[in-house]
């Protein structure tokens, strides 16, 4: 909460809350929703991931009120991004029913979710006009959230009227400590998005992403004659369009093309720039081999 404060210091402290540990957007989203109906009962939450990058804030905020007004309609509404490529690295939203215009933006009731797609499921998404990449950006009423998560996760619900009801009391923060390591993994789009009926999607061009991986940085950020793009320290000789990142020291390379190159403290990773998805297999190989101090 102390970085979050430096970076929004107009924001109140106490309007700044941290969850004890990890375990998934649900639960998190759940802690915020009790504590919001606390102040309104009648609220509607956003929730928008903080690594994510926006261009055009205006757009934002202006879907961001379409997406209020189709809230308080009693839709679980999700901001959908509109594909300008056949991306396997995000999942998908189809739209069903036109629900009407907001604000200048369409709404639409959500027939279903997709996982990542192969490449020629991505493009057939594409091709139709009926897909949206699945941005993680929702917007709803805190008691629609809530009753949903009381029907598709009640040992969820039941933990956080459990910690409801201690807000306030001198047994808070032993109750939410207590209770939240007991609390299982989960996240939202799999424990409620993708099963309720009263889903909306409103779609979006933001100039939105969601910088999932390293090569991302690379179409983001500005390039050098050769179309580098390095963070850093870095002495090339016929080196072409990668990504090289190493704050601590210099990184030389020779006679190399479209890679990445992340130089930390205690870890170097060198990958292909089209693979750069996958690191996440060496992450979960990290966990099962008992490193996880790399992560």
């Amino acid at each position: 909460t102390a970085a979050v404060h430096a970076q929004l210091p107009e924001l109140p402290e106490a309007n700044i809350l941290g969850e004890p540990e990890g375990h998934g957007t649900a639960p998190a989203i759940g802690l915020g929703a009790i504590i919001l109906r606390r102040c309104d009962p009648e609220a509607v939450m956003a929730v928008l991931t903080a690594d994510h990058l926006i261009r055009d804030a205006a757009s934002f905020r202006r879907a961001l009120q379409a997406a209020e007004q189709v809230a308080r309609q009693g839709y679980l509404v999700t901001l959908g991004i509109q594909p300008n490529q056949p991306e396997t690295g995000y999942g998908y939203i189809h739209r069903h029913e036109y629900l009407g215009r907001f604000d200048g933006y369409e709404a639409y009731q959500v027939e279903r979710f997709a996982e990542k797609p192969d490449r020629a499921t991505a493009e057939k998404f594409v091709q139709s006009g009926e897909w949206y990449w699945n941005s993680g950006m929702f917007v709803w009423q805190v008691e629609t959230i809530l009753r949903e998560i009381e029907r598709f996760m009640p040992r969820l619900y039941r933990q956080l009227a459990e910690i409801d009801a201690a807000l306030g009391t001198p047994a808070e923060q032993e109750t939410l400590e207590r209770v939240w390591s007991q609390i299982q993994d989960q996240t939202i789009d799999f424990g409620v998005m993708e099963r309720a009926e009263n889903v909306a999607v409103i779609p979006v061009n933001i100039g939105w992403s969601d910088v999932g991986n390293w090569a991302t940085l690379f179409d983001l950020l500005p390039s050098d004659t050769h179309n580098n793009v390095v963070i850093g320290e870095h002495l090339g000789v016929e080196t072409r369009n990668s990504l090289i990142y190493s704050p601590n020291r210099l990184v030389a390379t020779v006679g190399v093309q479209d890679l990445v190159i992340v130089d930390t403290e205690d870890a170097l990773l060198v990958c292909q720039r089209d693979r750069a998805q996958e690191v996440k297999a060496l992450v979960d190989a990290l966990k099962r081999d008992n490193k996880q101090q790399y992560l």
